[in-house]
This record gives C-alpha cells, sequence and structure tokens, in this order.
C-alpha cells in the first residue's frame, strides 16, 4: 500500500513540474512607451569652440569628462568625490539593498524545508504501576492482598524532515522578482545620477572659487594702478597743484576697490568649505591654494536628442521604474487565481533501541492543496486598478524626465550661444573703457580735465573688467551644466544586468558566495 502511495506521488509530482517550470505568468508584458523627443536641438547653432557631430562619436571622457578641463586641482578634487562622499555612499547601500531584496523575493520560489529532532525522558512514580498481586493469610484463616509497586523510566524521540512548496503557476512570485530586478537596475541608475549630480556640483563649486580667486586678482590689479594715481595725486596736492577733494576722491576710490579685493575672500571661503564637504572631508582638512578661472571653453561634443535616452542616468531610472510597475499589475493580477501548495513529511519516534526497526513508528505523508478566495469586496480589482494608475503615472514620469532633460540641453546650448556672442561683444567694451582711462588720464595731468572724470572712466572700466569675468565664469559653469545635461559620459549599458542580480545560490550561506553587489 505505501509503495503504491509513494508510486501515485511520483507521478504527480512528475505531471505538475512542466507546469511549474513553464507555467504562464498572468499581466502584461513590458513594452516601453515612446517618449516625446525632437529629431535634432532647436538652439543647436555651431559657435566658436563648439561643435556638433555624429551620435556615434557623441562621447565624452567616460566616467572623467572633468578632464576636459586639463585642471589638475580639479581632477585630483573630483577623483575623491565617488570614494568619500557621504551622500553618494548613501545611494551605493540603497542600491545593494535593492539587490538583496531580489534574493529575498526570489526564495519564494524554492521549497521550504525543515527538520526536528525531539527527545523525552518519562519516570513513572512508585505506586503508579501494579507489577503483580500477594495473597496474605492469617493465621485465624483470613486473607488479605497486597500489591508490589514498580519504577519504570521510558526514553523516546522524534526526528524528521518535513517540506513545504508553494508552486508560482501564475507567476506571481516571478512579477515580484521581475518589479525587484529593475528596481535594482533604477537603484543603480539613481546611484549614477547622484554621482552624476555631486561631480557636478564640485565642479561647479570649483569654478565659483576659481572665479573669486580671478576676481581678487583684478582687483588687486586696481589697486596697484590707484595707488599709483593716489600716489600722483598726493605729490600735486604737496606741490599746490591739486586741491584736498582731489586728493580724498583718489583716496576714496583706493580704499573702495581694496576692501573688495578683500571681500573676496568671504565667497571664496565658503566655496572651499563646500568642496570639502563634497569630497568627505571636514573643511579644516582642506585647502585649495590659489588659481585662475580656465580662458577656453572646452568643446563638448554634442548628440542628437534620441541619445539621451541611453545617456542620461534619471531617464535610465525611470525608464527602470516603469518596468516594475508594469510587473507589479502582474503580480495584482495573480491574485485571481487560486494558490497550489505540496506539503510533504517524514518522521520516526519511540525508543531509539527497542523500537528502532518498527515499521510502525515511522510516519509519512504527501500531499497537495489549492485555494481560492472566492470573496473578498473587491480588495483584489481595486489592487489591479491600483497597480495600473501607479503605471500610468509613471509612464507619465518618465516621459516628463525626458521632456526636462531635453530642455536642459537646449538651455545651456542657448545659454553658451548666447554668451559666447555677448563675450565678443563685451571684449570690446573693455577694450574701449581701458582706453578711455589711459585718455582721461591723460588730459588730466595735462591740466583739461579735472579728477573726477578720471575716476568715473576708471570705474566704467573696473565694471567692464568684472562684467567680461562674470561672462567667462557663466560659461564655464554653463558647459559644466551642459556636460551634466548630456549624462557626462554614462551610458545605460553600465547598468547591470538582470540575470547578473540573479546568480546567488539558494542553496549556500551568503558568507561563503563571492559578494556581486
Amino acid at each position: 500500500m505505501p509503495s503504491s502511495r509513494s508510486s501515485r506521488s511520483r507521478n504527480l509530482f512528475f505531471l505538475l513540474a512542466p507546469v511549474l517550470l513553464a507555467g504562464c505568468m498572468v499581466g502584461p508584458d513590458y513594452k516601453a512607451p515612446t517618449p516625446i523627443i525632437a529629431p535634432g536641438f532647436k538652439e543647436l547653432r555651431p559657435a566658436a569652440g563648439w561643435s556638433y557631430t555624429a551620435p556615434h562619436m557623441a562621447s565624452l571622457p567616460k566616467g572623467t569628462w572633468w578632464t576636459l578641463y586639463n585642471d589638475p586641482v580639479l581632477n585630483s578634487l573630483e577623483a575623491q568625490v565617488d570614494i568619500n562622499n557621504q551622500n553618494i555612499i548613501q545611494y551605493e547601500a540603497r542600491y545593494r539593498n535593492a539587490r538583496a531584496t531580489i534574493n529575498a523575493v526570489r526564495a519564494q520560489l524554492y521549497p521550504t524545508l525543515s527538520g526536528a529532532l525531539s527527545f523525552n525522558r518519562q519516570s513513572s512514580g512508585r505506586g503508579s504501576r501494579s507489577s503483580g498481586t500477594i495473597i496474605n493469610y492469617g493465621s485465624d484463616g483470613s486473607s488479605s492482598t497486597s500489591s508490589t509497586p514498580s519504577n519504570t523510566t521510558e526514553n523516546t524521540y522524534a526526528m524528521g524532515p518535513t517540506a513545504s512548496w508553494d508552486l508560482d503557476l501564475w507567476g506571481k512570485i516571478r512579477r515580484q522578482i521581475q518589479a525587484q530586478v529593475t528596481e535594482a537596475q533604477a537603484s543603480a541608475a539613481d546611484l549614477a545620477n547622484a554621482r552624476l549630480s555631486y561631480q557636478a556640483q564640485l565642479a561647479t563649486a570649483y569654478f565659483n572659487l576659481r572665479y573669486q580667486d580671478s576676481l581678487h586678482d583684478l582687483l588687486t590689479k586696481n589697486v596697484a594702478f590707484y595707488e599709483r594715481s593716489y600716489q600722483i595725486t598726493k605729490n600735486q596736492y604737496d606741490a599746490g597743484t591739486a586741491d584736498p577733494t582731489t586728493l580724498l576722491q583718489a583716496r576714496t576710490q583706493l580704499e573702495q576697490t581694496r576692501a573688495q579685493a578683500t571681500a573676496t575672500g568671504i565667497a571664496r571661503a565658503q566655496y572651499e568649505h563646500a568642496i570639502a564637504v563634497l569630497v568627505g572631508k571636514a573643511p579644516a582638512d582642506l585647502s585649495i591654494p590659489h588659481g585662475a578661472l580656465p580662458r577656453a571653453i572646452p568643446a563638448i561634443p554634442v548628440m542628437v536628442p534620441a541619445t539621451l535616452l541611453q545617456r542620461r542616468p534619471d531617464i535610465a531610472a525611470a525608464e527602470r521604474r516603469m518596468e516594475e510597475y508594469n510587473a507589479q499589475i502582474g503580480a495584482a493580477m495573480a491574485a485571481f487565481y487560486p494558490d497550489v501548495k505540496l506539503t510533504a513529511s517524514y518522521s520516526y519516534s519511540g525508543d531509539p533501541v527497542g523500537a528502532l526497526v518498527q515499521v510502525a513508528n515511522r510516519i509519512w505523508s504527501l500531499g497537495a492543496s489549492a485555494t481560492e478566495t472566492l470573496f473578498e469586496g473587491g480588495a483584489r480589482t481595486a489592487a489591479v486598478r491600483e497597480a495600473d494608475t501607479n503605471y500610468d503615472a509613471y509612464v507619465a514620469t518618465y516621459r516628463q524626465t525626458v521632456l526636462t532633460a531635453l530642455q536642459g540641453v537646449e538651455d545651456q546650448l542657448s545659454n553658451l550661444r548666447i554668451l559666447a556672442d555677448q563675450a565678443d561683444q563685451q571684449h570690446v567694451a573693455l577694450e574701449a573703457a581701458n582706453k578711455a582711462v589711459t585718455v582721461a588720464f591723460n588730459q588730466y595731468m595735462a591740466g583739461t580735465q579735472i579728477y573726477t572724470t578720471v575716476i568715473t572712466a576708471e570705474v566704467t572700466a573696473l565694471s567692464n573688467a568684472q562684467t567680461a569675468l562674470q561672462i567667462q565664469q557663466s560659461r564655464i559653469l554653463d558647459s559644466v551644466s551642459l556636460v551634466e545635461a548630456l549624462g557626462g559620459g554614462w551610458d545605460a549599458s553600465e547598468l547591470p544586468s538582470k540575470g547578473s542580480m540573479q546568480t546567488d545560490n539558494p542553496f549556500l550561506p551568503s558568507f561563503i558566495q563571492k559578494n556581486k553587489n
């Protein structure tokens, strides 16, 4: 009889195995929606120093886009961001958490095996049992009975494995795995986007610091010029050819410019502190030597808009989360189908010596069950509708992310194009202002102009020089923003594949396996 049951059980297993292995997955299969994208950039009008290349040539230094600026100090600082920036470390931990969750969900595909071992030692006390009866006869012919008490000790144990297996016939677990895998990919894209963002923040802070250095140099240069002017005016005053007002005007202009040069140290210190935090250091542990704002703007290849879909990590993250929410629709739909479960157990109990070979003390069972929810007040339907709306919302999020990315590139392209024209115009204005200073000073020395004319010309020239420096700062910062908007050389192929995140062996403890996270 047991053998026939075992035979039927094996037959049932072989019948269910193909269904399990090739079981269907309910719910819609993922298909990426079409984004709203243009064939080309509206603002891409080549200016001096800028180039438009074919998509296959539109690449930045992979992972080291900041080397475009040829600044060794910037290179050394950027290399520390990925290692020491605490925010990036947080994103990296979230990614590893998402990968670990994959295995937690994937474990539901496998049966649950457990074993039990128990031991019991029981003793029967005196008087609790009778081993026999004794008859006592008296001298008068009467009789009485008495029992002989005994003391018994028994050892018993029970042991045996049990197994249960929830069959994923409708793909609920596999849809959950698909959702978690894509979430892990999205987390990897979030990590890449965070890394790019903090790298761009560092470059922005660094060039702002260099602007303060250049501004300090410009003001210091003018301080030296104003000191000479003040000394000439003082000599004239001492000789009686200049009035006190003229001397005071020259002194005021000198000290105001000197104060402006000193004030640049405030902003410089703040940018230096910000850079220290970005590279994971205490502000007291970082000192950046004096430098200057770059004069040249690097040529940055610009690809066609469609290429952004593969080169922007934030777009990749949004696209991955669409598949995640699409998989959740299938997981919600699987709740309408019955849950099938296989169970098996084998156990043995009794005296380990006296009953070791007694078949009656061995117990085994093999069974299958199916459960179906008949009525739950529309909860399953609501769950499916909720999953549908979440997916629709993320489709809109994905398309909006693409549009925002296109806007960012268009903004920086227009900024750089217009700033290039403005820089040329400002250069002409600055040269004219410097010539006006020379003419006004010569006229003052010849006695044909008052010193106020000289001051006005000098203030105008300094203002134009500062404006030219601000335009150069804006061009550098916009070039950083353009690199960031183009993805910084990142590519979607850098995301971990679905297969690479499901290679852990469920039969080996995690500490034995190589960490692939």
